[in-house]
């Protein structure tokens, strides 16, 4: 199916999307665990969709989506965080962001945000 790069500064939350979205017949060709490394795999690995944390050392995840969507205009990145405040939602949609997921999330959630975001040209 897709082929995706995990963006989250917790190691759990990365394995637990992994899991997730590897049981859904996703590839995940990357994970970075903060904003800098992101944007430098993301220009490396050209995957088909991202998710992406917001608060992460170095570079946020806001901050990140900038400049993926800077470099590629169609790049695809679904928000995953628990931050849940409208500005923050608001802000990420406005750079570009496909979707925006809140932790705790169900796994149908997840898949079906991403399966969104994958069918949009």
């Amino acid at each position: 199916m897709a082929k995706i790069l995990i963006v989250d500064d917790s190691i759990v939350s990365r394995k637990k999307l992994r899991e997730i979205l590897e049981s859904a017949g996703h590839e995940i060709v990357g994970e970075a665990c903060d904003g800098a490394e992101a944007f430098e795999k993301y220009q490396a690995l050209l995957p088909d969709l991202v998710t992406m944390d917001i608060t992460m050392p170095h570079i946020d995840g806001i901050t990140v989506l900038k400049k993926i969507m800077d470099c590629d205009p169609h790049a695809r990145v679904v928000m995953i965080t628990a931050l849940g405040k409208g500005d923050k939602i608001l802000q990420a949609l406005n750079a570009g962001a496909k979707n925006y997921i809140t932790k705790p999330y169900e796994d149908e959630q997840i898949i079906r945000s991403l399966q969104e975001a994958l069918e949009e040209l």
